[in-house]
């Protein structure tokens, strides 16, 4: 026992020393730290000695007794100093950086660990202090304070080096997306009525494509990979800290920017609804078109990279995320939305019918991506816009078709088209629902809830096919909507060909432009995609139509030339009436020659067919009428034989007014 007793005093002097020399030291720390003309080496030594000193020191077991209170009050002293301890080393660290200016993330991968973790500790250290029950006159609650303030200069200036390399390393934009080629030569875009006769002119609109219906979402790098940890590391540091907003505020602000530029990459200048209303035609189509190709590539690339981006530094589907990327695209893609809106408030020109469907077709067709993109509530007031822009693009369409159709009904002319040739009415409809036909399913969507009121125009004693339009072949549940519509275009121009048909005076030609414009228009369908929508029945109709034509203007223009031929008006004449007639023949003959070579036919196969039709009638008739009554009539009396007729009606239906030199005339 009393070797025990001896070898306890002996160890607890040791340990009283100890704790001296602990205390001792760290006091010189304190006071050595304390000097502002110390070097930034010699402030990072001694703030690892306090770190180690303040180690070494645990707090010794609460005496009972005499010690009491004494050593309580003793024990507190020694945690606030080593608060204070620790705190003065986090401090350091922090500060240090706010005197170098330089960014932390371009010194190396130990500055930037050390910051990081000095601002954890910083962190961990505010959360000890909180749950501790301070009093405001307490040294602690004033190292609370101060460790807020540290804890706050180590948030700003990790939001600083965050926003700094989301800047710093962004990519840029991928080059094989920013291809773009811009079609101006739309036959459609002049105007509604464009006068053109030139068949190589009248080919159907073609419809750009840039990037393919349904192709496959392109993942790009918009922030260069290998930062993406660095940018989660302090994401997370801040979030952990309580700093989210700021965080959240600082991505959003750089992402806005770099969204925005991408749009000024594509063109997509920033436009108001006025500045769009304002706007030349020939200006506003070319806009469109390439707002139709950059939405594409906007929504499947740019902001499905976007919303990846987020997703890796915030975790994917994390609420924060989410906002996040809706916060730094919805400026930009409510900029497209603009546009769009403004072109379905704009004036409902049948020219802008297909770029009005191409608007509406790219928007339709990113609407799945753009809901996937913008979910729940938060992202709701993107999502509800698209699909109200799309909404109103769908109405103009619908508007605009009407007022394609109102358009037709009231094209009014003065004068008859020069030759009876294809009037440029017709050619222009014929082509305009040929492209049309392109949008077949959008159109079909777009017409089916309309009333048939609404969709047939015409009045029952205006519309030729008012009866055919009730059956459409190959439909079992009827006529689709927009074969209904279509059906009425064409009725609505055939009425208006039988009106301008009445503006010559000549019958013979009413029933040749009547015969051209009809065969154009059976033509047009018979070749093209208008044949499924129109059906086979409508082209045999109009087949025979224009045959009926054809055969009335053979009536009208030779049946009374021709009757001077029949052998029942010469049976019994003399010979100078018999002369006096054939005089007449060739007279008529050189008037009709004059006129009909004038008229025009610009169908190759048409124009030979009513030429080898009107050769047999009069040249049979000519020949039969010469050789029966041979013995009557001298050569003299003839002024063309039979082959010089024949060669002369080569010449009708080109367009180009001749006059007869008859080399026979005596």
């Amino acid at each position: 026992m009393a070797t025990e007793e001896s070898d306890s005093k002996h160890v607890l002097p040791e340990l009283e020393n100890e704790e001296d020399l602990i205390a001792a030291a760290k006091d010189i720390v304190r006071a050595l730290g304390s000097n502002r003309n110390l070097t930034i080496d010699a402030k990072k030594i001694l703030a690892d000695l306090g770190t180690r000193l303040a180690s070494m020191t645990e707090p010794c077991e609460k005496k009972e007794g005499d010690e009491g209170e004494g050593g309580q009050e003793e024990e507190e002293e020694k945690e606030v100093s080593a608060v204070e301890d620790r705190l003065n080393i986090i401090e350091e660290k922090i500060m240090r950086w706010e005197e170098d200016r330089s960014w932390i993330w371009d010194s190396g991968p130990d500055e930037i660990s050390e910051y990081l973790a000095a601002a954890d500790e910083a962190r961990q250290l505010i959360e000890k202090l909180e749950r501790s029950d301070l009093k405001r006159d307490d040294q602690e609650y004033k190292s609370l304070l101060r460790a807020y303030s540290v804890l706050q200069t180590a948030m700003a200036r990790l939001e600083e080096e965050f926003m700094n390399l989301l800047i710093q390393y962004k990519q840029p934009f991928e080059p094989e997306y920013m291809s773009f080629r811009s079609s101006e030569d739309d036959p459609v875009d002049e105007g509604f009525i464009v006068p053109s006769v030139d068949d190589s002119t009248e080919e159907s609109l073609p419809r750009e494509s840039v990037v393919s219906r349904g192709s496959e979402e392109h993942i790009i790098d918009l922030v260069h990979p290998h930062v993406i940890p660095e940018l989660r590391s302090i994401a997370q540091q801040m979030f952990d800290s309580k700093y989210d907003r700021e965080c959240s505020h600082a991505y959003t602000v750089a992402r806005r920017e770099s969204l925005e530029e991408c749009l000024v990459i594509l063109e997509m200048e920033r436009l108001s609804i006025e500045d769009v209303l304002k706007m030349q035609w020939g200006t506003l189509n070319s806009k469109i078109k390439r707002w139709v190709w950059a939405v594409k590539i906007f929504v499947r690339v740019y902001l499905a990279s976007e919303k990846w981006l987020s997703d890796q530094i915030f975790g994917e589907g994390e609420p924060v995320s989410i906002s996040c990327f809706i916060d730094a695209s919805k400026a930009s893609i409510f900029q497209l939305l603009t546009f769009g809106d403004a072109m379905s408030i704009g004036p409902h020109q049948p020219e802008k019918l297909f770029r009005g469907l191409d608007m509406y077709e790219a928007l339709a067709e990113l609407i799945p991506e753009i809901d996937a993109l913008y979910p729940h509530e938060v992202g709701s007031s993107v999502r509800i816009e698209c699909h109200e822009v799309l909404t109103r693009l769908g109405d103009c369409v619908k508007l605009t078709f009407l007022e394609f159709e109102n358009a037709i009904a009231t094209n009014a002319s003065t004068n008859p088209f020069v030759g009876g040739g294809i009037h440029p009415l017709t050619r222009y409809v014929m082509n305009y629902l040929n492209t049309l036909a392109d949008y077949g399913e959008t159109l079909n969507f777009l017409l089916k809830n309309k009333e048939e009121d609404d969709t047939i125009l015409l009045s029952p004693d205006m519309s030729p096919d008012a009866e055919e339009n009730s059956k459409f072949p190959g439909s079992p549940s009827g006529v689709s909507s927009m074969a209904l519509h279509f059906r009425s275009v064409a009725s609505i121009l055939q009425c208006k060909l039988d009106e301008k048909s009445k503006l010559y005076r000549d019958a013979g030609l009413q029933h040749l432009f009547l015969m051209n414009n009809i065969h154009y228009m059976a033509q047009k369908v018979k070749g093209s995609e208008l044949r499924l929508i129109y059906g086979d029945e409508w082209i045999r109709k109009h087949n025979w139509k224009f045959q009926q034509h054809a055969m009335s203007y053979e009536r009208a223009s030779w049946s009374s030339i021709l009757s001077l031929l029949k052998d029942d008006v010469h049976a019994s004449i003399s010979k100078s009436p018999l002369k006096e007639n054939l005089q007449r023949f060739y007279l008529a003959f050189e008037d009709v020659y004059k006129s009909q070579t004038a008229w025009s036919i610009p169908d190759v196969q048409l124009r030979e067919d009513l030429r080898i039709s009107i050769s047999l009638k009069v040249i049979h008739a000519y020949r039969t009428f010469v050789g029966r009554h041979s013995h009557h009539i001298s050569d003299k009396h003839v002024k063309y034989n039979a082959d010089d007729l024949e060669n002369y009606l080569l010449d009708f239906f080109e367009g180009s007014p001749k006059s007869l030199q008859n080399p026979h005339r005596r």
